[in-house]
């Protein structure tokens, strides 16, 4: 079973238990909404927080701790599933601290445009999953390999720009606007999306190995780490429409 999405690898859900519940796709729906949940309360907290005091080196530090907290938990939750019912509760509350940062800070220079990015997730994520269970969208082998292709490629390109930018240089495309710059954008938003499909299917084939009920969390976790990277690049899309 192969998803672009990181944090869920070929063997996410091959330790199967016997003797003990197994996951359901109900119960990972549940789970998932429980996640959403606790990321929109540390959203909304830090959110609060930066509008009340109108400062943004406030919610800076709760916006790093999100960053690297949330890129460790998540690291823990992908090497140490059976710690997934703990960490990925965890790991919602830190992405939520970061998120809250980051869309304060879009929102004020692009009034308008959060609740844009949200709506526009969620409709995608509701339009593919609509698609995926009507048959219209299947995750097959060829599509699984060129999603996880595509998104192997996004990585490898904003890590070199993270590294061209420790010496003063970037890749314009990636945050500016323009022609090439919405291209690139519209092409990441397609790449994150598709990863739903991926995911989508991941979970239903660990709920047909019926993996064990821990991997609810997992399946969760792992689905709630690619919708935070298409909200992401929503708003980088519509920022570079705006200007």
């Amino acid at each position: 079973m192969r998803s672009g999405n990181p944090f869920l690898g070929d063997k996410s859900f091959d330790l199967v238990e016997r003797g003990e519940a197994r996951m359901t796709l109900m119960g990972t729906v549940n789970k998932t909404a429980i996640l959403l949940a606790l990321t929109l309360i540390s959203a909304l907290w830090v959110w609060n927080k930066y509008y009340e005091l109108q400062d943004p080196a406030s919610i800076m530090p709760l916006m790093w701790i999100g960053i690297i907290g949330g890129l460790v938990l998540a690291l823990i939750t992908t090497f140490a599933k059976k710690a997934a019912p703990f960490t990925a509760p965890a790991y919602a509350l830190l992405e939520g601290l970061a998120l809250g940062g980051i869309s304060a800070f879009y929102e004020t220079r692009y009034p308008g445009i959060v609740i844009q990015g949200v709506g526009l997730t969620f409709g995608t994520l509701a339009c593919l999953l609509l698609a995926y269970r009507t048959g219209l969208v299947k995750a097959t082998e060829n599509f699984k390999l060129g999603i996880v292709a595509a998104t192997g490629a996004i990585a490898l390109l904003y890590v070199v720009n993270l590294v061209m930018g420790m010496f003063g240089h970037s890749m314009g495309f990636i945050h500016e606007g323009g022609t090439v710059g919405i291209l690139f954008s519209l092409v990441v938003v397609t790449v994150a999306a598709l990863n739903l499909v991926l995911d989508f299917d991941f979970i239903e084939q660990g709920v047909a190995a019926g993996s064990p009920k821990y991997m609810e969390w997992f399946g969760a976790f792992g689905l709630l780490v690619t919708l935070v990277w298409l909200y992401l690049e929503m708003l980088r899309l519509l920022s570079k429409l705006r200007k």
